[in-house]
């Protein structure tokens, strides 16, 4: 049975509940914590964002075109499609001789609202660059010049990268390699789908995914290039967490606070993945319900709460997190979202472990 994760109260009493699974693992895949079903192929979505870019500094396509932190930042990052992070992706395809007509990950409003309404207000419609992918996306692009050679053989870029989302493409065979060689999970056995930018999307176990972020976070169990890619990546996120996420967003809020203590990312349908690199611990969340700010993002809270070395103001930032206070539209208390006591006992467990 899939136990209970997130409580939702109103009042004195319960009103709601959030199963859900957690994994736990260390860079030699030792199980640290696990709840739930953890061999249980799930789709990790955009929890996984950095573990798709790897191919991108792996290669010498960062290095080529002198990609700054930002840039490498939203490579991994589900933005909120504000201006900033429309004109960083934009400026990682102008770095690549390209326009925003290579993306194929689709247009959708910014999910920010105040981008959204000034797009609206402008009599504009919302570009490739609004997408929360488009950075990925562009990332994917400047890693197709790569996969070219940088040479001047003919082809020209707009042709070589047209069905970069294919499963067959070069660039999608790279990025389901990075997938494959960090999880050790065979990909060829894997439920596919398709995400919703376009790119395929693998089941993958979160025994497989948790021990996947701890390699991420430690380099363990990575090829040199892989190791170096991981360790640029994350202190690119911290140097720019804004990137990742953007205003009010629990990734870009945290890594703001605790740095390079923590890489965070969430996806969709209730997936959280994080390294925490100090403790060489990998972290994979998936809410049965689908369900993200209300119940992923309590337990990734619960969970840095008790695995992350925190001061006393630390540790009240993080846990307006895990036990969140409810008001309603008059701004009175009526509830709370809170972690259950059964995960909170099976974190200090792996605590002390």
């Amino acid at each position: 049975m899939t136990p209970v994760l997130v409580e939702a109260w109103r009042g004195d009493a319960v009103e709601s509940e959030h199963f859900g699974s957690l994994a736990i693992v260390d860079a030699d895949a030792g199980v640290r914590a696990a709840i739930g079903d953890i061999d249980r192929p799930v789709f990790p979505r955009s929890a996984v964002k950095a573990l798709q870019a790897l191919p991108l500094v792996e290669s010498d396509a960062a290095d080529r075109l002198k990609l700054t932190d930002d840039e490498l930042a939203i490579a991994c990052a589900s933005h909120n499609g504000e201006p900033v992070h429309v004109r960083t992706a934009a400026g990682m395809l102008e770095k690549a001789g390209v326009d925003a007509g290579v993306l194929e990950c689709g247009a959708h409003w910014p999910y920010d609202d105040g981008a959204s309404r000034e797009l609206a207000a402008r009599g504009a419609l919302p570009t490739a660059l609004n997408n929360n992918c488009s950075g990925k996306h562009a990332g994917f692009v400047c890693l197709a010049c790569a996969l070219m050679g940088w040479t001047d053989s003919g082809i020209d870029l707009r042709r070589f990268v047209k069905g970069y989302v294919r499963p067959e493409h070069a660039v999608m065979r790279e990025v389901s390699e990075a997938l494959h060689s960090t999880t050790g999970f065979d990909l060829s056995r894997a439920p596919r789908g398709t995400d919703g930018c376009s790119i395929p999307t693998y089941g993958i176990p979160l025994r497989h995914l948790a021990h996947a972020f701890a390699r991420f976070g430690t380099g363990i169990g990575l090829r040199a290039g892989q190791a170096r890619a991981a360790q640029r990546l994350r202190r690119a996120v911290a140097a720019s967490p804004y990137m990742v996420g953007g205003a009010a967003r629990m990734d870009t809020l945290v890594m703001q606070r605790l740095g390079e203590r923590v890489f965070c990312k969430v996806g969709a349908e209730g997936m959280y993945c994080a390294a925490l690199p100090h403790r060489g611990l990998g972290v994979a969340i998936k809410m049965r319900d689908g369900n993200n700010a209300r119940a992923a993002e309590v337990v990734m809270a619960a969970v840095i709460e008790a695995l992350v070395t925190l001061d006393d103001d630390e540790r009240d930032f993080i846990g307006a997190f895990s036990d969140v206070t409810l008001k309603n539209w008059n701004g009175i208390e009526v509830g709370a979202l809170r972690a259950t006591p059964a995960l909170r006992q099976a974190l200090l467990q792996a605590s002390a472990g």
